[in-house]
């Protein structure tokens, strides 16, 4: 059997808020030989009636990983016609052009994080996807080696990501330290980190 070596490496945490049994984020990341994509999604609210909100925009994006993010995004507010509404992020990796691309709407985070351990924090864009026009920017960088992302839902507060443990190169042992961390505290909205390590 063939191994296909993975260029990058992702680990996710994931709890519904306190007292709820559904999770109204929802996330997807693939590889492909040419390229990475990454999304996460959180349903307005909580509960069963986020979760469906949720679900539908990463089911589109997983039908649709070839698209361009501004596809993805119009595709996905299409369909929120009528539902609660989502925000969104979506994290694209371009293996060839060494290039990453994002874009985030609402209250979805993106920290990047380059080799030497300098953190940026993008700014998402403002409003949430529900079948009206709304406009986004995607921002398009450089990759680095060794870089890493950590795409984020509003349960991950400003004092979470002030953490040393998040420059840890081993995503494994972000997401394990930030269960960790975070076992016994009550949250007020579904959480969801996803550790992302560009192993080039």
């Amino acid at each position: 059997m063939n191994y296909k070596p993975v260029k990058v490496e992702t680990a996710v945490f994931q709890k519904a808020k306190q007292g709820q049994h559904y999770c109204g984020d929802s996330y997807f990341y693939t590889e492909t030989d040419n390229e990475y994509v990454c999304a996460l999604a959180d349903g307005l609210g909580s509960g069963e009636f986020a979760r469906e909100s949720s679900e539908i925009v990463i089911g589109i994006i997983r039908d649709n990983i070839d698209a361009t993010i501004e596809q993805l995004i119009k595709k996905c507010n299409q369909q929120l016609i009528g539902k609660r509404g989502a925000v969104i992020g979506i994290l694209r990796i371009d293996f060839k052009s060494h290039q990453y691309s994002f874009s985030s709407i609402g209250n979805i985070g993106i920290l990047t994080i380059t080799d030497n351990g300098k953190k940026k924090r993008n700014i998402p864009n403002n409003g949430y996807l529900a079948g009206y026009h709304r406009p986004f920017k995607v921002v398009t960088d450089k990759l680095r080696p060794m870089m890493r992302f950590i795409l984020f839902s509003d349960g991950v507060t400003d004092k979470d990501l002030s953490h040393r443990f998040l420059l840890n190169k081993d995503v494994y042992h972000v997401v394990q330290t930030f269960a960790d961390y975070t076992d016994g505290v009550v949250r007020s909205d579904d959480t969801t980190l996803i550790a992302i390590q560009y192993q080039g």
